[in-house]
């Protein structure tokens, strides 16, 4: 059984060995996964009608401008479409490879390209089908979709090393995982919002830095820690998870340290 102690010990530890790479591989997955935004205020509202006249535009004018701007909305949407399927879930299936990879090996940031050169298409297919699966399960009242994202939550690492698995299966295989583990993961995720809070007394430069590898690098344990538990050291359903397990130029030794050519001794150090 796994603990947030542990993982989070392990993160720490994988983060301190890579520092720079994972910083840069958290923002390549902060910015995809659209972890920015921001709104419009009422003032904000009644400042666009007042300069656009459009509160004062004839019925016809009127049914045209709303007309041209859900066309414009429209367009927008494809566009949004088009750039997180083809482009951003592949990036986010990569980055999380690159924090897999971390746990076995010092990972190298060409990792975030993996998804457009290994069954690219199946990729997308099945991302696209946890993205629109779990905005399903939100219209039912947000608190089923909430659980579902918990549930579809190893699908990302399931694809990172078996990129050619059937979208069935990864689903079958994420479902198992979490199962019995989706509130205690809730609970890890939890476990971070003291970060976050003191993330935005940073501007955000904490989270940069520090708080967004660190997280995600738990995640990373997460799902080997669930991995293992659910089926131990023989690959899943007989797939090849690719070797990941095999390290190559250097390898963690049993003390968390790496071993090898330009090796960490056991301080950590070069």
């Amino acid at each position: 059984m796994w603990t947030r102690a542990e993982l989070k010990d392990n993160a720490k530890k994988f983060f301190k060995f890579n520092y720079w790479k994972m910083v840069l591989a958290s923002l390549v997955l902060i910015i995809v996964s659209g972890g920015g935004g921001g709104g419009m205020s009422t003032a904000d509202s009644e400042e666009l009608l007042e300069s656009t006249g459009i509160d004062r535009m004839p019925p016809a004018q009127l049914m045209q401008f709303v007309a041209g701007f859900l066309v414009a909305f429209a367009v927008v949407m494809v566009i949004a479409f088009v750039m997180s399927a083809f482009l951003f879930n592949p990036l986010i299936v990569g980055a999380q490879r690159f924090f897999v990879v971390s746990h076995y090996r010092k990972a190298e940031l060409g990792e975030l390209g993996f998804a457009f050169s290994n069954r690219y298409m199946n990729i997308v297919k099945v991302m696209f089908l946890r993205s629109m699966y779990t905005f399903f399960w939100t219209l039912l009242f947000v608190i089923p979709g909430i659980i579902k994202a918990y549930e579809y939550r190893m699908i990302p690492y399931i694809l990172a090393e078996n990129p050619g698995i059937d979208s069935r299966e990864a689903f079958a295989m994420s479902r198992q995982m979490m199962d019995g583990n989706k509130w205690d993961a809730f609970v890890l995720d939890l476990s971070f919002l003291g970060w976050n809070i003191l993330s935005v007394f940073t501007c955000g430069i904490l989270s940069v830095f520090y708080v967004n590898p660190y997280i995600y690098m738990t995640d990373a344990e997460l799902y080997v820690a669930l991995k293992q538990i659910t089926y131990g050291n023989s690959n899943a359903n007989n797939y090849n998870y690719r070797n990941m397990n095999q390290p190559n130029n250097g390898s963690w030794d049993n003390n968390g340290s790496w071993d090898n050519n330009g090796s960490w001794d056991n301080n950590g150090m070069m």
